[in-house]
């Protein structure tokens, strides 16, 4: 016998300052787990951001349609938040938080966050996915450093981020004269 399924509600929380194709890549392993999923744009006072919250935000609702899924748009939802994750898992009835982990060394801090969001929100789970492995590399870190300084970055982000990124430094380097 058999009940009803309960709708299984994942939030993939980061920066996205910008998005990659490796953040793309957890979306899209995150959809065959989860019915629905909300990426979470984090606002961290403690890190100086590329773009504000709202463009971090317009980039990733504009990349989704890359992935390659006829539902995307109505089983992604795409929000701002400040404050701790493990009150937004529980507001928004989620099932799990999900983190990608690129390497080992991503895995302590990675764990440390869990066990604190599961004494916070003991009914969330965490789940960690490992990208696609031309995608370890990657980190929206890298990416800036390498468009700042004139470097072709169409191999790790989609074309809407390169422009972007292009007119992001070039309006940096008019300010600054």
């Amino acid at each position: 016998m058999t009940g009803p399924t309960k709708n299984r509600i994942g939030i993939y929380p980061g920066t996205f300052d910008p998005i990659t194709y490796g953040h793309l890549d957890l979306i899209n392993r995150a959809l065959a787990l989860f019915d629905h999923l909300i990426v979470a744009v984090a606002i961290n006072p403690a890190k100086v951001h590329l773009f504000k919250p709202e463009d971090r935000r317009d980039m990733i609702l504009e990349c989704l349609p890359l992935l390659e899924m006829d539902d995307v748009q109505r089983r992604v939802e795409v929000v701002v938040f400040s404050g701790l994750l493990a009150q937004l898992a529980v507001q928004r009835g989620a099932t799990a938080i999900l983190r990608g982990l690129r390497a080992v060394s991503d895995f302590e801090f990675e764990f440390q966050i869990a066990l604190t969001n599961r004494a916070l929100a003991p009914s969330v789970e965490a789940v960690f996915l490992m990208p696609n492995a031309k995608y370890t590399y990657l980190s929206s870190t890298i990416i800036k450093n390498v468009a700042q300084h004139g470097g072709d970055v169409t191999k790790f982000v989609p074309p809407i981020v390169v422009e972007r990124l292009a007119r992001r430094y070039a309006e940096t380097r008019n300010s600054q004269g």
